[in-house]
């Protein structure tokens, strides 16, 4: 997985006001659950960070183990959730998790393609249904992307989630989740057809 340092500040003022202020100064308010518990419940650290060093960890396709630099104190996390702006998209506050060597921590990792589809081949289109699949691993031996072999998969055949499997991670996403599968299209239909007339 690639690493990315971000660097923000703790917070003091806390609440729907103070959020704003920090937004109109282009930070965005975030929140570090960790170790950390009260009465059971994990407790958070209120920090906030400009959105020019979140924009390269939020808009990209990539997932990134994060060294959360606060005031000075470093701390190693992945993102958890990201609330948007309903009508404007703009970021308005994250979830950071803090993750450590031993403790697995469950995350969605990329879906990626490899090989041609024999369907494709033979005129179908490939269609991927979901574009991550959630593992639970340690985060030191959670890949990029996950590969998926479909150059066997046929026209009108998919794969399900039940039917993949990858060395040392535990799959979180339900079974019966189809990732890709391989549709008749019109040029497939009419070359089956006419193989058939011959």
């Amino acid at each position: 997985m690639k690493e990315i340092n971000v660097t923000g500040q703790k917070r003091t003022a806390l609440g729907k006001k103070a959020s704003k202020e920090l937004r109109k100064e282009g930070l965005v308010p975030c929140n570090l659950y960790g170790e950390a518990t009260q009465d059971g419940k994990p407790v958070a650290m209120a920090f906030a960070v400009p959105m020019s060093e979140l924009r390269k960890v939020v808009y990209t396709p990539h997932i990134y183990m994060i060294n959360l630099v606060i005031d000075g104190e470093s701390h190693t996390a992945i993102m958890k959730e990201l609330q948007f702006h309903p009508v404007t998209d703009a970021l308005l506050h994250v979830d950071f998790l803090e993750v450590n060597e031993n403790k697995p921590v469950t995350i969605g990792i990329p879906v990626k393609l490899v090989g041609l589809a024999q369907g494709v081949r033979d005129g179908g289109k490939m269609n991927l249904s979901i574009r991550k699949i959630d593992v639970t691993a340690p985060y030191t031996i959670i890949p990029e992307h996950l590969d998926i072999d479909v150059t066997s998969l046929k026209i009108g055949k998919s794969i399900k989630v039940g039917d993949l499997s990858f060395e040392g991670l535990e799959i979180a996403t339900s079974k019966e989740v189809i990732v890709c599968s391989v549709k008749m299209t019109r040029a497939a239909m009419s070359a089956a057809a006419a193989n058939a007339a011959e």
